[in-house]
């Protein structure tokens, strides 16, 4: 979570809009932050949402990060797995596939790491990977879930097959199918206390997500996302997410996607408020969903 001074109690937060969306804040490595989150928490799940087995980290490393972190929360990790973006993975200098190599990658990477996790692998020799001998001394006692993200249909056929469970990144309900494994759903939301500064709060923070994967996916820098992204406006940004303090409406939010098929629903929280959101979540949101389940 973004940490730093408290702002002075203010209506309205900062509306103006630097160059570059550096706004974003820090990105630690996941591993050793869900390693602490594992330690401080008992019951809440861990899961990356997601990281990328194919560039900066060859299958095996991850295979053994999350055996680890599988042992250390006592089975509440599932492992998020996904095909990548620039900006992430072209640090490292290699070169940056097309999308048809990429998933091809990533079918191998999950091969790898579903037998490395089952302890039924430990050589391989594919087109991208290999293994010499590989073995997970370490394993938790149930293998953890892995699940695979895709944005669109064209992404999730070549790897439906290897996935536990599937997770989408989703912005609304339309194309969505029958599935016969449990799906995951990751739904952007920015609760403030005046649903005006929520929506400057989006627009501010995540108003690149509008410009779809296809462009998210393959832009190199923070220069490239303010590019991308400066003519979305504020209104399309409240459209696509729910913004304020209103239960019911980030009620009907859930709801979509429930009556749609998903299994869990991954609320984000956008922008620096997340004590304030876990609040809200805790005194007012979850004892609402509650009641909606129980009715």
């Amino acid at each position: 979570m973004p940490t730093g001074p408290k702002r002075p109690a203010s209506r309205s937060p900062p509306s103006r809009i630097t160059s570059r969306p550096e706004e974003q804040g820090h990105a630690p490595p996941a591993w050793p932050v869900l390693g602490a989150l594992a330690n401080a928490t008992r019951r809440l799940g861990l899961m990356t949402a997601v990281t990328c087995p194919t560039i900066r980290y060859h299958p095996a490393i991850v295979a053994q990060s999350a055996a680890t972190l599988g042992l250390l929360s006592d089975n509440r990790f599932t492992l998020g797995l996904g095909a990548g973006e620039r900006l992430n993975e072209h640090i490292v200098g290699a070169r940056r596939p097309g999308r048809a190599e990429r998933h091809k990658r990533l079918a191998e990477a999950i091969e790898i790491i579903q037998g490395l996790l089952a302890g039924t692998l430990s050589n391989y020799r594919g087109s991208h990977f290999r293994l010499d001998h590989a073995r997970l001394f370490d394993r938790p006692d149930r293998k953890p879930l892995v699940a695979i993200a895709a944005d669109g249909g064209a992404a999730r056929r070549p790897r439906r097959r290897s996935a536990d469970r599937d997770r989408t990144p989703c912005r609304s309900g339309r194309g969505l199918r029958r599935r016969r494994r449990p799906t995951l759903c990751e739904v952007a939301t920015c609760y403030a206390k005046h649903e005006e500064d929520a929506r400057k709060i989006a627009h501010k923070y995540f108003r690149w997500s509008l410009t779809g994967w296809p462009v998210v996916a393959e832009l190199v820098d923070t220069e490239g996302f303010a590019a991308a992204s400066k003519s979305v406006s504020l209104e399309a940004v409240a459209k696509q997410l729910s913004c304020g303090p209103s239960v019911e409406l980030h009620l009907q939010t859930i709801e979509r996607y429930v009556q749609a098929g998903f299994d869990h629903i991954i609320r984000v929280q956008v922008g620096p408020e997340q004590q304030a959101f876990i609040e809200f979540f805790e005194r007012q949101l979850a004892p609402a969903l509650g009641r909606r389940k129980a009715a």
